[in-house]
């Protein structure tokens, strides 16, 4: 009697054995391998300069997608121009939406969007100080437009309202590719790293397609 016992515990453990694994006998990671902590996916490690560049670059991204929408309510636009428009909305909104949840999981401050930066409200990390002002056009800048600026765009016409969204879009994403590049040599998160190579890589094709349209308008 005990032998058959014994006989059919082991006969158990060898089926259990046997779902552990594939077809061919290899283990089935599913079944065996303990998932990665959730904080480890979301989070990673993170530095200040990943903190930095989340809250910065969602205003920077709100502001790019007004300006689109400025110029996708209007009539007379080139097509090309639209097109562009649209492509950026359709980039930057998304990468916003993910830069709030990383900050969320962070416990960091999320900056409202639909609100355009003032002087006096831009947001200071430590050992990289950087307010409204700082992230207007200008020697050091990151290419925000001012509220002049905007009133400006959103007055102009056809033709005249292309040029000034290409002109004023090509200094906003020089700013953006400037706040990508400092979270990839300084940063530490790899979402943010991966996200800020995006944008290089994406806004600086951008750049060259919007100072073509510039000279062909």
């Amino acid at each position: 009697m005990k032998r058959t016992v014994a006989a059919a515990a082991a006969a158990v453990a060898v089926l259990i054995g046997t779902a552990a694994c594939g077809d061919d006998g290899a283990v089935d990671p599913d079944t065996t391998a303990a998932p990665p902590a959730a904080e480890d996916v979301v989070t990673g490690e993170v530095s200040p300069t990943d903190v930095w560049f989340a809250q910065m670059m969602i205003p920077h991204h709100d502001q790019a997608i007004e300006m689109s929408d400025m110029l996708l309510a209007k009539d007379g636009i080139d097509d090309r121009v639209l097109a562009l428009a649209e492509d950026i909305k359709a980039a930057q909104t998304p990468e916003v939406e993910q830069l709030s949840e990383w900050l969320s999981a962070w416990g960091e401050d999320v900056p409202p969007t639909g609100m355009p930066m003032q002087p006096g409200n831009g947001m200071r990390m430590p050992g990289h100080e950087m307010a409204a002002d700082d992230m207007h056009a200008g020697p050091g800048g990151m290419g925000m437009m001012s509220a002049e600026d905007m009133q400006a765009l959103a007055d102009a016409e056809g033709d005249d309202a292309a040029r000034l969204f290409l002109e004023h879009m090509i200094v906003h994403h020089e700013g953006a590719v400037m706040m990508a590049q400092r979270e990839v040599d300084e940063g530490t998160h790899p979402g943010a790293t991966e996200m800020a190579n995006t944008i290089i890589e994406t806004q600086q094709q951008e750049i060259t397609e919007m100072r073509q349209l510039l000279d062909e308008l």
